[in-house]
């Protein structure tokens, strides 16, 4: 797969660094006025990419925002869209929460954006949306895609471990909203793309089959984690919304986010979360025939055949450092408890875990779940 390529379909310059600069952008910077905007901990990769902006832009400046970890909230993204009046460019210099940050004030503003990506943590390069929090609560707008995603496998090789499981942990939740999605189709009608959904699903087994060269740090396994993470956002497009990228082990993940902004506490990296949920449904998955029968029970069971088991999961984001029980996210049981049943809710989107709080089979499956999850 020429990730290359496939990114110039979409219209994006998904560019690895060559003789240590980027020249598809930098001529696309000719005559620009480029605003690079960081965090406390990611600025120290201006180094690293501001001498090819200033190199060939017309002019550049660069914007910190006050934060070691900034959450992508209304108030930020304002500073962000104020910060960049008077360029018509903003580069994020880091991964997710920069990205969605300049991707959305750009949005805003009539800006173009881009990434010089400083992890492969998420799966948000490439899309066409921005999840956001509003009034404590975490939503997804409509954005526009970065225009450009500027790699340096020597960068990403580099990101903290946790940080490249959190990559990871993004991925494999797709063979669970994939399948969440195709379960839709069955019970309730639901539209399946299988365009977006074929696309995803070679990019994850491409990824699922690098892990070992990734787990040692090597380039080639890397690569195809990043290939993974930009083709999720190219799926999304190709959808038109987030279900290829996004089921249950999302839901989850957003429900818990809520409870750490609403306590004030800092919130865990996207994919660690979404890495439990996934292990969670998972689970309920392949517990399915434990419970009553349905109608079209058999369609479904016979995905859930397909799907790795939960300790797949779980080995291989306990060897790239990251947590595998909600307890050591600092969350309490009653949370955890409280968000099997209701994290279904989060979104209008049918998943195996509105299969079960529907059919009221999480009553019963909850004590499973805290036993072996938290």
């Amino acid at each position: 797969m020429d990730i290359q390529a496939l990114s110039k379909k979409f219209g994006i310059n998904a560019e690895y660094r060559t003789g240590g600069t980027f020249p598809v952008f930098a001529e696309r910077m000719k005559g620009r006025r480029v605003l690079l905007v960081a965090d406390e901990t990611t600025q120290r990769f201006f180094p690293l990419i501001e001498p090819v902006v200033r190199g060939a832009a017309a002019a550049c400046a660069t914007f910190v925002l006050p934060e070691r970890e900034p959450v992508a909230d209304e108030q930020t993204v304002a500073k962000v869209a104020a910060a960049g009046e008077g360029y018509d460019y903003l580069l994020a210099v880091g991964a997710g929460t920069l990205n969605d940050l300049c991707k959305y004030a750009g949005f805003l503003t009539h800006r173009e954006s881009g990434v010089f990506a400083t992890a492969p943590s998420m799966d948000g390069f490439s899309s066409g949306v921005t999840p956001l929090i509003e009034k404590g609560f975490k939503i997804t707008r409509s954005a526009q895609t970065a225009s450009d995603v500027l790699i340096d496998p020597a960068v990403l090789c580099a990101a903290p471990r946790i940080m490249i499981g959190a990559g990871v942990g993004d991925i494999l939740a797709k063979y669970c909203c994939l399948t969440d999605w195709r379960i839709s189709s069955y019970l309730t009608g639901e539209t399946y793309g299988e365009e977006a959904a074929s696309l995803m699903y070679d990019a994850v087994r491409a990824c699922d089959e690098s892990i070992p060269a990734l787990a040692a740090g090597r380039e080639e396994g890397v690569g195809k984690l990043m290939e993974a993470l930009l083709i999720s956002g190219y799926a999304m497009v190709i959808a038109g919304n987030s279900r290829p990228a996004s089921g249950a082990e999302h839901h989850m993940s957003h429900f818990l986010e809520m409870d750490f902004l609403r306590r004030g506490e800092r919130i865990p990296l996207h994919g660690v979360k979404v890495g439990l949920g996934t292990m969670v449904s998972l689970y309920l998955y392949k517990t399915l025939r434990r419970r009553p029968a349905f109608e079209g029970c058999e369609r479904v069971y016979a995905e859930a055949d397909k799907l790795p088991s939960p300790e797949y999961v779980e080995g291989i984001l306990s060897s790239l450092g990251c947590p595998t029980r909600f307890s050591s996210l600092g969350v309490s049981a009653e949370t955890v408890r409280t968000m099997f049943f209701e994290a279904y809710k989060i979104r209008d989107r049918f998943t195996v875990l509105t299969l079960y709080c529907t059919k009221g089979w999480m009553k019963e499956t909850a004590d499973e779940l805290m036993e072996r999850f938290f």
